[in-house]
């Protein structure tokens, strides 16, 4: 009896120390598991964009009969959020949130012959698709500077074909074209470590940051950056507005 006893407050301890260690890591990841949240606005009177002629391609003209496509250079909602900005970590990054790269696949699709999204925004090394939602040939042509490592591609995708998976070596904001379609227009926005990009309203949240003092910079394609520097605290997440002001 005083051995079983002794084998059953053997086995308590056991579960109290397991139960702890359980606790404690669930703690520590919630702590590590920091974000910077905040809004991107325009200030002042957006800027016209110019709307986009398909005449050249009937399927393109017929998919987009009933809206009025136009260009996304600078796409701003009725609050004045500013859509489309991509915002990462400048400065501060260390250890696994650095040299990690994101384990999901952004899709880069080609719908009613415009690029969706119109900015894509993806780690280092990130695997990302192309794929194409259209009954009409694209070509995707991506121009980076050779210089970074990365290297330039030019690749057809007529309709039902594969998507086309892809990765970048180093950090670049890379234009994105078709040569069939000239009107076609995108970004690839490559960055190292989290990242985020603005929705309609201008909002956007950047997940699994740690605890930390960072640089955020918050990128747009013609109003170029701005920074801005935040603390996150272990479990409690840090915010960083921008305001972009016409040219």
């Amino acid at each position: 009896m005083k051995n079983l006893q002794k084998l059953a407050a053997v086995l308590m301890a056991v579960m109290v120390v397991l139960c702890g260690a359980l606790l404690l890591t669930h703690e520590v990841s919630a702590a590590t598991e920091g974000k910077i949240s905040g809004t991107v606005k325009y200030e002042g009177t957006p800027p016209h964009m110019r709307g986009i002629d398909m005449s050249k391609d009937p399927y393109c003209a017929k998919a987009n009969a009933s809206t009025s496509p136009h260009m996304e250079n600078v796409a701003v909602g009725s609050g004045g959020g500013l859509e489309n900005v991509v915002l990462y970590i400048s400065e501060g990054l260390s250890g696994p949130a650095l040299s990690q790269p994101a384990t999901n696949v952004p899709v880069f699709d080609q719908k009613n012959c415009e690029y969706t999204p119109h900015v894509l925004a993806m780690d280092v090394g990130q695997t990302f698709k192309v794929t194409t939602s259209d009954q009409t040939a694209h070509n995707i042509h991506p121009n980076p500077n050779p210089m970074t490592g990365n290297i330039p591609w030019n690749q057809s995708q007529p309709p039902g074909a594969p998507p086309v998976e892809k990765s970048w070596k180093a950090p670049e904001m890379i234009e994105v074209k078709c040569n069939i379609h000239p009107w076609m227009h995108g970004w690839f926005a490559v960055v190292k470590g989290p990242y985020a990009t603005t929705d309609a309203n201008g909002n956007y949240t950047i997940s699994n940051v740690p605890p930390g003092n960072y640089t955020v910079t918050a990128w747009q394609e013609t109003l170029g950056t701005q920074t801005a520097k935040v603390t996150v605290a272990g479990g409690a997440p840090a915010k960083a507005d921008f305001t972009f002001k016409g040219k």
